[in-house]
């Protein structure tokens, strides 16, 4: 049987190392979940929030097996998590990802440059209750809002910046999910105005918001692509890891 984790203390230390922020957001309580067999002595465990899943602990069919409708993404914490990734979804599509050093020591001044870098015609916004609503209305700008659990939340604990041409949305950085320290960073830009230096703009004036609110802004990357724009704002790349891409075909965009 599955139970939702009340006490998340009692799986620290099977998360421990773990340098994952969407992690910390499920450990913390801010959002997310944690889910485990054993309630009281847990001996594994499954931190799940947005889409993506984290198995701890002991390998557990039961956890690997409960999850919800829809397209997940699935971390395993070692190869012996992946045999059980790999016997219970069989056609998941396994995938490297990349993570990003945790300790980045930003230049202000080059990212302020990077916003005066503006084009004409485009207007740059903090994402408030309208845009909030205009995020949702396009699956490419959905995930800037979308793992918060009401508009209030991300309102209230959310940070995001958009980019605007004739009142639509066209690029846009937010925060995927919170923790108590920071947030983890979600990017992307319509397909028609790609390659015009937007997503960069955006990351820029997100992270340089978040850094006068003393938040981290922790990356994450799902391809290279994504690591080179990191590298552009001032991170460092740290290592790929294996993950699982469950009904993909169900994913918005």
């Amino acid at each position: 049987m599955i139970y939702e984790l009340e006490d998340t203390t009692k799986v620290l230390d099977l998360f421990k190392d773990w340098q994952e922020t969407l992690i910390y957001s499920c450990l913390q309580k801010v959002m997310g979940k944690i889910y485990v067999t054993e309630p009281d002595a847990p001996k594994s465990a499954c931190a799940f929030v947005g889409c993506f899943a984290f198995f701890a602990g002991e390998p557990n069919e039961e956890l690997v097996k409960n999850k919800p409708d829809g397209f997940v993404i699935m971390i395993p914490q070692n190869e012996a998590w992946e045999s059980v990734i790999e016997e219970c979804h069989s056609t998941a599509n396994k995938v490297i990802r990349y993570a990003i050093k945790k300790d980045t020591r930003f230049d202000r001044e080059k990212l302020n440059s990077i916003v005066s870098n503006l084009p004409t015609g485009y207007e740059i916004h903090e994402i408030d209750s309208e845009l909030y609503d205009k995020c949702l209305e396009d699956p490419v700008t959905a995930d800037f809002v979308s793992s918060f659990e009401s508009k209030d939340s991300f309102l209230k604990i959310g940070r995001g910046m958009v980019i605007t041409k004739d009142g639509r949305i066209v690029s846009g950085a937010s925060s995927y999910t919170r923790y108590n320290e920071g947030v983890e960073i979600e990017v992307d830009t319509v397909s028609d105005e790609r390659r015009k230096g937007l997503a960069l703009i955006a990351c820029a004036a997100l992270i340089l918001r978040c850094l006068n609110e003393n938040l981290y802004p922790s990356w994450d990357a799902q391809n290279m692509n994504s690591v080179r724009l990191s590298e552009k704002l001032g991170y460092e790349y740290d290592h790929e890891y294996v993950a699982y891409e469950v009904d993909r075909m169900q994913r918005t965009h």
